[in-house]
């Protein structure tokens, strides 16, 4: 498995490629490839995060933010219907932030997991 592998993951943008890549820069493959199986499955794709955000503006507000783990926020959103549709507007604009974030998260988290890091 080369560092390219990291240009398969889907929805994946040129940023995201390369910190993985700079990442997992000194693993062996065997170690690589056990970090790429950890971190895609808990990877969440940013198209996911804009659909559960935009289904906050006709049903249950905040659904995305559970979703990314910021249960503080989620209970928030779906007790004030997303801040008055206002927080769920800033995140539909600003969900591949929102999901890079997360994913950087969960990168950090799986290096560890492989024990490298």
């Amino acid at each position: 498995m080369t560092n390219n592998s990291f240009a398969l993951l889907p929805g994946a943008d040129q940023e995201e490629v390369l910190w993985l890549e700079e990442l997992s820069k000194n693993y062996d493959e065997a170690t690589r490839q056990r970090f790429l199986s950890i971190y895609m499955a808990r990877r969440k794709e940013p198209q996911t995060i804009l659909i559960c955000c935009l289904i906050g503006f006709c049903a249950v507000a905040g659904i995305h933010r559970f979703i990314l783990n910021d249960i503080g926020l989620g209970i928030l959103y779906l007790l004030t219907g997303g801040l008055c549709g206002i927080g769920t507007i800033i995140d539909a604009i600003n969900y591949r932030r929102l999901t890079w974030d997360y994913n950087k998260k969960m990168a950090l988290e799986s290096a560890a997991l492989v024990g490298v890091r």
